[in-house]
């Protein structure tokens, strides 16, 4: 369907024509007239496929059709009556339109999970409304609130926040959600489901009742699908791809690599691939910043990003991942969702992801609007499971890469669903962790432990215990052998 079709007022349809839009994607085709005509909508759809363009322009579309119009009367026959009663007092400056217009009000408010993704809802925000009044504002944490506070004394139609800095400033006093009319939850299912809860809670409680209600996002469980529906009413589903369906232009293949041998490894193929942006994923924060000191030591330019980067260094990675020499970028699961960089041409999957979602994130990342692009993972032995959980999730079976010469596996395979952690409380190791089996006894008295001490705190019912008989227990307890019972403590 073409964008001419959709119904969209004429200057959101100038901007896309201007930026190049002639046919809508499956998401946008079916989203766009279901929320121009009022509908609450939940939209799933794999990423790169244009779900932020399915909902900031009909929702501009709705917020420029119930602006208030000016009144360029009122106001003037007193400012007339003032000018002969005092001809010496110098005529007050009008606006050019007429009587002062009443501040702007938050009308429409747009939810992001990460920093990054509120920055770029905000420049589409921008190329899309550029031919309207509208205007909006983004606001996040981890950077000053100043400037933030100084746009939103000027007056917002549209908020793009995240929840941790709109409650900040609500109770501050700087916010009023009271005149929402649409409100957004981009990645939905990533802010339900990663400690967003309490924060989104506080919000929907804030805005009207009375409001239309959107939610977008590449995946959307069934759990969280039960609670997003609490909030909306009589919402229409679109889901145009099968949930967590990767992208199909996207060439997937998979290492089996010792972990200590993913350093080399990773050096080894940026240096022999031609490649052009390249994308690498680290499970934590303090790995990326290790990927990173290797990369630069073995010659190669890279820079990181994660949550323990101040914004402005973020974005500077940022900038210099989209300039004309972009470095080897090494990210948290904090740029896989909803960023769109283009020409990300690789996307190495340095640890796999715990959670098989996510994956599907990651490697969205590449091969978006029509490109192509390519996906590698590295699997260490206590890796497999999470790699079967993601073939299952996809219903594909990822290539296995041949192995290369000097990074043979060695480490043993394990196919749980987890990776195990290192120094479990009291295991050993070769031998098994959690609870023994059957109870646990004393080598003294072949009695379990635990009932020999309520039996000491608590024998003789029905009554309170005479002093001789609490004494003797006393002496029972400390006859114990001390050192038989701290084997057994530390058998546990």
């Amino acid at each position: 369907m073409k964008f001419a079709d959709l119904g969209l007022a004429e200057p959101f349809f100038r901007a896309v024509k201007e930026l190049g839009y002639e046919v809508a994607t499956p998401i946008q085709a079916q989203a766009i007239p279901s929320i121009l005509a009022g509908c609450d909508l939940i939209g799933c759809a794999q990423t790169g496929t244009g779900k932020t363009a399915a909902f900031t322009l009909p929702m501009l579309d709705r917020l420029v059709q119930s602006t208030p119009k000016r009144d360029t009367n009122t106001a003037q026959p007193e400012q007339q009556e003032s000018t002969v009663e005092r001809p010496n007092r110098p005529e007050r400056r009008r606006n050019r339109h007429g009587a002062t217009p009443k501040p702007r009000t938050i009308r429409g408010l747009v939810l992001a999970p990460t920093r990054e993704l509120a920055a770029q809802i905000g420049a589409s925000l921008n190329r899309y409304g550029k031919h309207t009044a509208l205007r909006n504002a983004i606001i996040y944490g981890g950077v000053s609130q100043v400037p933030q506070v100084k746009a939103l004394r000027h007056g917002v139609d549209v908020l793009v926040a995240t929840p941790g800095r709109l409650l900040d400033l609500v109770n501050q006093g700087y916010v009023e959600l009271k005149h929402v009319q649409v409100l957004v939850f981009d990645e939905a299912d990533q802010m339900l489901d990663m400690g967003f809860l309490p924060d989104l809670k506080r919000i929907e409680r804030l805005v009207p009742r009375e409001r239309q209600t959107l939610m977008f996002s590449a995946t959307m469980p069934e759990p969280i699908r039960q609670i997003a529906n609490e909030w909306l009413h009589n919402p229409v589903s679109v889901q145009v791809t099968p949930v967590s369906t990767p992208a199909d232009r996207i060439e997937q293949s998979v290492h089996f690599v010792d972990q200590k041998q993913k350093p080399d490894l990773l050096t080894q193929l940026l240096h022999e691939t031609a490649r052009g942006r390249t994308l690498v994923f680290s499970r934590t924060k303090h790995g990326a910043d290790k990927i990173v000191k290797h990369l630069e030591r073995k010659g190669l330019e890279a820079a990181a990003i994660h949550g323990n980067k101040s914004q402005g260094a973020r974005n500077r990675a940022l900038e210099r991942f989209k300039g004309k020499n972009p470095p080897v970028l090494v990210a948290t699961d904090i740029a896989a969702r909803g960023l769109d960089i283009r020409e990300v041409t690789h996307i190495v999957n340095y640890d796999l992801p715990e959670v098989p979602e996510t994956y599907v994130h990651r490697i969205g990342r590449t091969a978006r609007a029509g490109a192509e692009g390519i996906a590698f993972s590295f699997c260490a032995g206590d890796e497999r499971g999470l790699l079967r959980q993601i073939e299952r999730l996809m219903k594909v079976s990822i290539r296995i890469e041949p192995t290369l010469d000097g990074f043979e596996p060695t480490e043993p395979i394990s196919h749980g669903t987890t990776r195990k952690k290192s120094g479990g409380r009291g295991g050993r190791s070769g031998g098994s962790q959690g609870k023994p089996k059957g109870p646990i006894k004393l080598e003294s008295t072949g009695k379990p432990r635990r009932p020999s001490r309520n039996k000491a705190k608590s024998s003789g019912s029905g009554g309170a215990k005479p002093a001789g008989n609490r004494a003797a227990g006393a002496t029972a307890t400390a006859t114990r052998p001390p050192k038989k019972k701290s084997r057994h403590r530390s058998a546990i």
